[in-house]
């Protein structure tokens, strides 16, 4: 009886071990006829993790360490503001671009072009304008700038100054539209520091500039020919940074100074450049023939402590007594002067 028992269970267990050896071969056959094997492979034991190194607490605490050791942090909102203005606040607006200006009052068509039409009309004509200039620059981009007579000197040099009202419409215009804006002051009776003062609080737009016109800086305008001397105009640029750095104003900053005739700019070998913040700009100004135009270009030219340089232009008005060029210089003949005018302006 045992002996019958023990034969039936050997033969259980031979009959379990061909089942599994079965099962296993079929296994086999399945995995590797859905994924076959590389034969130049050779896969890891799964005890062997991929990247040893990095399940070594050494390795691990080593790497913190290093990485804790490394001069950096990431900066914030205002670190980062602070990091790109170590640039552009020194970068000017004329390394790759033109100033092309339309010249006046708001309050007369006397003046200048820019009281002659209302604000879309006159950006039209200047972008008419601009396309000439644009075409001849190569590679130069162009910027259009209305150019407003903020102070307006009048009878023993007092100063009527441009109500805010109607110079926000050309500020706002002029924001929406990515045109620059010129503040002009005339100085009349008053210094030219002060001057200058009334009008710095309008850097706070980030696309304005400011200018000063010796030609007026006199108790008897249309009488005489007024004048600033390099000190004075030295101070100004002193001034204007100053005001600039104390209200964080971001960006380099345009100061452009008018001049035609010899006395109104004395001592001008003097006049400094060297601010950090505040570009100067050399114009030349004054209507006639073309050969009368070069002549003050050529005499402004010799400055060349005030490399920077403009040149305006008179459009024939029709108003009687008001002066302009005639012929009225080409843009190519403009930009052909030498040297090479950076600003570009119609009155």
């Amino acid at each position: 009886m045992h002996s019958y028992i023990r034969s039936r269970c050997g033969l259980l267990w031979l009959t379990i071990a061909l089942f599994l050896v079965f099962c296993t071969q079929s296994l086999f056959a399945i995995d590797g006829a859905l994924v076959p094997p590389a034969a130049d492979v050779s896969f890891p034991r799964k005890s062997e993790p991929p990247f040893p190194a990095l399940y070594l607490t050494e390795s691990i605490q080593a790497s913190i360490a290093r990485e804790q050791a490394m001069p950096y942090s990431v900066p914030s909102y205002e670190e980062s503001i602070r990091l790109q203005r170590s640039v552009t606040d020194y970068q000017s607006i004329l390394l790759n671009n033109d100033i092309l200006a339309f010249y006046g009052s708001p309050l007369s068509k006397r003046m200048g072009i820019l009281g002659v039409y209302p604000i879309d009309e006159l950006h039209t004509r200047l972008m008419q304008l601009g396309q000439e200039y644009d075409a001849l620059n190569g590679n130069r981009g162009l910027k259009l700038a209305f150019y407003i007579i903020y102070g307006t000197v009048w009878p023993e040099g007092e100063i009527g100054i441009l109500r805010d009202s109607v110079l926000k419409q050309y500020l706002d215009y002029a924001l929406q539209n990515d045109i620059l804006v010129f503040l002009d002051h005339q100085i009349g009776r008053y210094g030219v520091v002060d001057s200058l003062k009334k009008i710095l609080p309008y850097l706070r737009y980030p696309n304005v500039h400011l200018a000063l016109d010796p030609e007026w800086r006199t108790t008897m305008p249309m009488k005489e020919i007024g004048s600033v001397n390099a000190d004075e105009i030295n101070q100004a640029q002193e001034a204007m940074e100053a005001y600039m750095i104390a209200h964080d104003i971001p960006g380099e900053r345009m100061l452009v100074v008018h001049q035609f005739n010899w006395k109104m700019i004395q001592k001008r070998e003097q006049v400094r450049t060297d601010f950090a913040r505040v570009r100067l700009i050399h114009c030349a100004d004054g209507f006639g023939a073309p050969a009368v135009k070069k002549a003050s270009y050529d005499f402004n030219a010799l400055a060349k402590n005030m490399p920077v340089k403009a040149f305006k232009l008179f459009f024939k008005s029709g108003v009687p007594g008001a002066g302009f060029d005639e012929p009225l210089l080409s843009p190519a003949q403009v930009l052909n002067l030498d040297p090479r005018p950076y600003m570009i302006m119609y009155q």
